[in-house]
């Protein structure tokens, strides 16, 4: 009976533990001055549960039933628009799945609980920042092995704060990740000095390494975000840099406006509504650029499918052609019966009466998972049958930078990316690393819905220009289109639901060299090699340490 009641009291603890960590996240995640701090001891409640257990199997429990709570009060907001997306009203099986596949969208609270409790139990008592590094250093590296479906890290949250944000400009936001970590264990051992003397106070010794861990961690990460942000304001200049007009329609569900209308009147009605809104911006000041957002086109431009098809290619070339205006915008494109998410570049080549156009391409290569595509061995008429949203486009070559002309022989080097491609820090930096003088990101946000998905993926795209220290134009057939500078300051927005043309003046920017660009996406592989040689090394000493006979590490 006592057997009983001491591991319903431990899954209780468990349970209340992961509750109050992911309620604290949520309450971080709204990514505002305000709530920053609240990252540096969210994860307190849950290490402390985890520092109570005494089995692997315990430990492993307990991560699992974080990554299950985590993924239903902080992303339950995806089950709501999978639902919407699907035109389903069985809401509760999406909540199920979901669930269902918390360990599989957030393993890295799995790993990094087995991971503590073995440094734990093979770490003298006390050594509270070798089990720390250890566990942030394998949650870290779990997250880079293991892309998860929205590549989200607690570092994003420190969006909210100017200063320390920079940072991700050396390790990324996985490396602002490994620091929030650790100051949670500093936190939790501070905690426990207290506990331990019956909430008294317990002198200054055992306080002493927890506080000044945590002070000198922060500090630095402030303070060189002081330095650096300073450093790339004094990089951007104030004279004439590139004026971009992007166009918010916010006219969503293509697929639905076709059936209801016609396929012919619904194109007719999104590319009519473009072209005035485009009209409308260019009235009393004419942008170097225009910029559409992702499938704005959503037909095949360049090889049409149909007559029509062949008159609204011609119609949008002359529209480009008429105002000398280069445009950017998001269609589909056939090529050997395949079809795939492309940008399109349209621009006009050297001097107006010319008036000739230059034409280029780029295929989307990260493309999201089943909404656009789905592995080959698995695509078959039955799943298709059963899921008809199943997508069916096809992978590009991979990153680039494409060199655009603009009007009066100016070349524009671009780094363009679609929708999900934004968020993986590895992918950007690869693409700006072949001279990329502005990021360009198309997106379709719509099946987001008014959840927090818009928010979260601007969040995540905003990292990309503190990485690479380039400015962003983001442009949204729903919101959220933005301007984003190269320190990662989101400005000039079209919020969701807003109809609008924007203005987005960026201003010139002098190249800023990056470890994120020299190395890309460094931080990850690295932490999950130290996490594990550390494991492994801590694990080998305390078995040399123990007596023969004496009971293993892990406690069982």
């Amino acid at each position: 009976m006592s057997t009983g009641l001491s591991l319903g009291r431990r899954a209780g603890e468990i349970f209340l533990g992961s509750v109050a960590a992911s309620l604290l996240v949520l309450l971080y995640g709204r990514v505002e001055a305000a709530w920053v701090w609240v990252g540096f001891v969210a994860l307190v409640p849950w290490l402390a549960v985890l520092h109570r257990l005494r089995t692997a199997w315990q430990a492993l429990a307990a991560g699992w039933v974080l990554s299950t709570v985590f993924t239903g009060i902080v992303f339950g907001w995806f089950a709501d628009a999978l639902r919407e997306y699907a035109q389903s009203s069985g809401g509760w099986a999406y909540w199920l799945v979901l669930l269902l596949c918390a360990p599989v969208l957030q393993p890295q609270f799995i790993t990094a609980a087995l991971a503590r409790h073995l440094a734990r139990r093979a770490a003298p008592e006390g050594a509270f920042l070798r089990v720390g590094l250890t566990a942030a250093l394998v949650y870290v590296g779990t997250e880079w092995a293991w892309p998860k479906l929205f590549a989200d890290t607690l570092g994003h949250g420190l969006h909210g704060s100017v200063w320390l944000r920079q940072g991700a400009d050396i390790a990324g936001a996985h490396g602002l990740t490994g620091v929030l970590f650790l100051v949670n264990e500093c936190v939790l051992a501070a905690v426990r000095a207290f506990a331990a003397q019956g909430w008294k106070w317990p002198g200054s010794k055992p306080l002493r390494a927890p506080v000044g861990v945590a002070v000198a961690l922060i500090g630095t990460l402030a303070a060189y975000g002081a330095l650096r942000y300073r450093q790339v304001l004094e990089h951007v200049g104030t004279g004439p840099g590139l004026t971009v007009g992007v166009v918010q329609a916010n006219i969503t569900n293509y697929g639905q406006l076709a059936a209801k209308m016609g396929t012919f009147d619904a194109l007719r009605m999104i590319l009519d509504t473009h072209y005035a809104l485009s009209d409308e911006l260019m009235k009393d000041t004419r942008p170097d650029l225009l910029v559409w957002p992702e499938t704005v086109y959503p037909t095949t431009f360049g090889s049409p499918k149909s007559e029509e098809g062949e008159e609204f290619d011609r119609e949008l070339i002359t529209f480009v052609g008429e105002r000398q205006m280069p445009l950017i915008f998001g269609a589909y494109e056939l090529a050997q019966e395949r079809e795939f998410n492309a940008a399109m570049f349209l621009g006009p080549v050297g001097r107006e009466e010319e008036k000739r156009l230059e034409f280029a391409s780029y295929r989307k290569t990260l493309l999201f998972p089943l909404t656009e595509w789905i592995p080959e061995a698995v695509d078959t008429p039955w799943l298709r049958g059963l899921l008809p949203w199943l997508g069916t486009w096809k992978r590009g070559p991979g990153p680039q930078s494409l060199d655009f002309p603009l009007r009066g022989g100016r070349v524009l080097k671009v780094a363009p990316l679609i929708c999900y491609e934004a968020i993986f820090p590895g992918y950007v930096a690869q693409a700006v690393s072949q001279g990329a003088e502005l990021i360009v990101t198309l997106s379709n946000d719509s099946w987001f819905g008014t959840s927090a998905g818009p928010r979260l993926h601007l969040t995540l795209a905003a990292f990309r220009s503190i990485e690479t220290r380039l400015p962003q134009v983001r442009a949204t057939n729903s919101g959220i289109s933005a301007l984003i500078t190269p320190t990662g300051d989101i400005t000039r927005e079209a919020l969701v639901g807003q109809r609008a043309g924007v203005l987005m003046t960026v201003p010139p920017t002098q190249p800023m060299g990056t470890l994120m660009v020299a190395w890309g996406d460094w931080f990850g592989p690295t932490a999950l090699v130290l996490g594990v040689a550390l494991l492994l090394a801590q694990g080998l000493h305390a078995r040399r340490r123990r007596p023969a006979g004496a009971p293993s590490a892990s406690g069982q």
